[in-house]
């Protein structure tokens, strides 16, 4: 080792050797460390979920000694209690000890009974400490970068529909059965426009406020402003995927009449139902466009009453030379551009039941969906299923545009 005397081998060779025990004891992944930190935690966090799954509150107190100051952190055990849980479980990945105390990074696997069909995932970050001889944990919150779950904002309150289930924070239950009513029209009006296998549930999340909506979403707030609601998924799933989430941005949905509220969970219900049909490979222009069509279905709204933006524009001579491209649809600072993108989307999909039929539009959806890779993915749907090509359908596009907002 450079800049060590003669004969400091052996103190180098200690210094390496400490060097590795250290490593060992911090990272306490799948190796065993030295001592018994890590099985005993991991054995405290099962004792914990067990206590969660069970509603035992009791065992549950038996896992936590509250650090000093903490008495404003979430009651985790309160703020679940009313959620259907199937699963709850945690699963260690690191352990960071010094002497009474650790922090501990944990996996949090959970399920909501009748609603996912596998488990959602949500990095933890829990703090302990030790106490003749036992493991405690002092507070429990989200990782650092993670969003936060719903119990991390409050109690949660539930209210279950005929296929759905709602969940509130901060919210009185007479305004959850109002989001209850809302959903349970909206599943079997999705199911009638979308003849493919979906589950006919979902699961919405409603927040205090759009600051506690950003926060589930682990973004800042500011890039949520204007929009009513969200859809949180995977996509080009299996099948096998948790349940999607919608949630609310409880601010600009609250601003909204009835019909407006009904359009809007049906629109995001939507992106539930063709999650599996969505991949990569899908335009936003065609997602956004078709769960517009299906929410705007049998309201009969006029293109006029329905994209007023694009009307203006129109109207104005600035008609668009192609259609909406996924930057586009970004919730930036300019509202005009953004509503711009989801009127023509959904003129785009409206087009094309007007001209094609209702099912040409499903089958070209999953024509788009299931191509491989975004290249080619519109083009080739456009000549098997539509029998055009992108030129074509551009050109036809801006004439529907220049017909029924002109």
């Amino acid at each position: 080792m450079a800049g060590h005397r003669r004969g400091s081998w052996a103190g180098a060779l200690c210094s390496a050797l400490c060097l590795a025990v250290l490593t060992v004891l911090v990272g306490c992944g799948a190796d065993p460390v030295p001592d018994t930190a890590a099985g005993d935690v991991r054995r405290l966090l099962d004792r914990r979920a067990h206590a969660v799954l069970a509603g035992d509150e009791k065992a549950y107190e038996r896992t936590e000694r509250p650090a000093r100051g903490a008495a404003g952190s979430p009651d985790l055990f309160a703020n679940v209690r009313a959620i259907p849980l199937d699963t709850w479980e945690y699963r260690l990945s690191r352990l960071e000890r010094s002497g009474s105390r650790a922090t501990a990074s944990a996996e949090l696997r959970y399920r909501v009974e009748g609603h996912d069909r596998a488990p959602l995932t949500a990095e933890r970050t829990l703090f302990l400490e030790r106490h003749d001889g036992q493991w405690y944990v002092t507070s429990e919150r989200p990782a650092r970068k993670a969003g936060e779950q719903l119990w991390d904002q409050g109690r949660v309150r539930v209210v279950r529909g005929a296929d759905s289930l709602v969940l509130g924070v901060g919210r009185s239950a007479g305004e959850l059965r109002a989001y209850r009513r809302l959903a349970d029209r909206a599943v079997p009006a999705v199911s009638d426009a979308w003849p493919g296998k979906w589950p006919r549930k979902v699961v919405v999340l409603v927040p205090r406020s759009l600051k506690g909506m950003a926060g589930l979403l682990g973004a800042p707030a500011s890039g949520y402003r204007g929009i009513a609601a969200v859809t949180t998924g995977e996509v080009g799933g299996s099948g096998r995927a948790p349940a999607d989430r919608i949630i609310v941005n409880p601010e600009a949905y609250g601003v909204l009449g009835d019909r407006g509220k009904q359009v809007v969970l049906t629109h995001e219900t939507t992106h539930v139902a063709t999650r599996t049909s969505t991949s990569p490979a899908t335009p936003l222009w065609l997602s956004e466009g078709f769960a517009d069509w299906v929410g705007y279905r049998g309201t009969g709204r006029t293109a006029a009453q329905a994209a007023p933006e694009l009307r203006r524009a129109v109207r104005d001579g600035e008609l668009p030379g192609e259609l909406p491209g996924d930057d586009e649809f970004g919730f930036g600072e300019d509202a005009g551009r953004l509503a711009r993108a989801y009127e023509g989307a959904w003129l785009a999909c409206r087009m094309i039941e007007d001209r094609w039929g209702e099912r040409k539009l499903t089958d070209f959806y999953r024509a788009v969906g299931g191509h491989g890779k975004r290249a080619g993915a519109v083009e080739d749907a456009l000549r098997d299923v539509l029998r055009t090509t992108p030129e074509e359908f551009t050109a036809r596009w801006r004439t529907y545009l220049r017909s029924e907002l002109g």
